[in-house]
C-alpha cells in the first residue's frame, strides 16, 4: 500500500525566504545614540550649507600634531575645491601643528576655495592663528577669539610639567632685563633677572617670532593688513592675559572678515546646538573631530 493510500501527505517545499536586511543591534544604536543625534545635526545643517567638519577640544586639550589623525579621517571625502565650514573650539597649543592643521584643511579647499570658520565659544592663541586662514569666521555673541600667544609647556625644577605663556613670560623678561639695567646696583633686581634660563629665553623669542610669520602669511593670502593685524593680536599691553576675550565686534574693527550672526538666528541655533553636544561627549583632557561620517575622540 502506497503512501498516498494511508493518507499520509507528502512534506511541502518551503519557498526561501528573502534575506534577513543587516541592522544594528539595539544595545549598539543605545551606546550610539548621543553620536547618532549630532551626526542627523550634523547632516541638518548640511542641507544648505557647506559640509561641515567639527574640531571641538576640552579646555586642557591643546592643538597638537596628534590631531593630525582627526582632520585626515574628516577630510577623506571631501573633495578637493569643495566649500568646507570648520566649527572650531579650542584653548589653544602648539603653533606648528596649528600650522599643519589649518594647511590640511587648505588643501583641501585650495587656495581659491572657501573656507569659513565657526566659533561657537572661543579658539584661542592657536585656534585664533587657524581661523586666520579662513575666507570669513563666523561669530555670534558668545564667540571670541584670543591674542596670540603661545602656550608651550616645559618642565620646572621639580620636574613637574608647566605650561608658560610666551609673550607674558618674555614681557617678565624684559621688565627684568630694563630693571637691571636702570638700576645695576640694586641687588633683588639682579636676583630677578637671574631667575630667567637664558636658553628658554632664546626658544620663547623663536616661538614668539615663528607665531608672527605664521599670522603674517595667512592675513597677506586673504589680502589683509597682515603687519597691523598680527601687531595688534600679539600686543601684550593690550591683552594682557592669554584669556583675554576677542569679541566680533572687536575681531571686525581690528581688519578681520567676521560674518555675524545674532544668537536668536535659526542657523545659530543649530550650530550652538551641536557644539553642545560635543562639549558633552568630552573629558576636559580629550579632543572630538566630527562630520557626517566620521566621528574619532582622542
Amino acid at each position: 500500500m502506497s503512501d498516498s493510500e494511508e493518507g499520509i501527505e507528502e512534506p511541502q517545499s518551503i519557498a526561501p525566504q528573502p534575506p534577513r536586511a543587516i541592522e544594528k543591534t539595539p544595545m549598539f544604536t543605545a551606546m550610539n545614540a548621543a553620536r547618532y543625534q549630532r551626526q542627523t545635526l550634523i547632516k541638518d545643517i548640511e542641507t544648505e550649507h557647506p559640509k561641515l567638519l567639527c574640531y571641538v577640544a576640552g579646555n586642557k586639550a591643546y592643538v597638537d600634531r596628534i590631531d593630525t589623525l582627526g582632520f585626515v579621517d574628516m577630510l577623506h571625502n571631501v573633495n578637493p575645491g569643495d566649500p568646507i565650514d570648520l566649527l572650531l573650539h579650542t584653548p589653544g597649543g602648539d603653533v606648528d601643528a596649528a600650522e599643519k592643521l589649518i594647511g590640511l584643511v587648505r588643501s583641501t579647499t585650495g587656495e581659491q576655495g572657501q573656507l569659513r570658520v565657526i566659533i561657537p565659544d572661543y579658539a584661542k592663541s592657536a585656534g585664533t592663528l587657524m581661523a586666520l586662514g579662513a575666507n570669513a569666521i563666523v561669530m555670534s555673541d558668545s564667540s571670541e577669539l584670543g591674542p596670540i600667544d603661545p602656550q608651550v609647556s616645559s618642565r620646572d625644577g621639580n620636574g613637574s610639567d608647566v605650561v608658560y605663556s610666551v609673550l607674558t613670560y618674555l614681557n617678565a623678561y624684559d621688565a627684568a632685563r630694563k630693571a637691571l639695567r636702570d638700576t645695576p646696583d640694586d641687588l633683588a633686581a639682579r636676583i630677578t633677572f637671574e631667575k630667567f634660563d637664558p636658553t628658554i629665553v632664546r626658544k620663547f623669542q623663536s616661538v614668539r617670532d615663528r607665531a608672527r610669520s605664521f599670522a603674517e602669511n595667512l592675513l597677506k593670502r586673504r589680502g589683509k593688513n597682515f603687519s597691523k593685524i598680527a601687531s595688534e593680536l600679539m600686543d601684550i599691553n593690550k591683552y594682557q592675559s592669554h584669556g583675554q576675550m576677542i569679541g566680533w565686534e572687536t575681531a571686525n574693527e581690528m581688519g578681520l572678515t567676521i560674518t555675524y550672526m545674532p544668537s536668536t538666528d535659526p542657523v545659530w541655533r543649530k550650530y550652538w546646538a551641536l557644539y553642545c553636544h560635543l562639549r558633552l561627549a568630552i573629558e576636559s583632557e580629550q579632543r572630538i573631530f566630527e562630520s557626517n561620517y566620521v566621528s574619532l575622540l582622542l
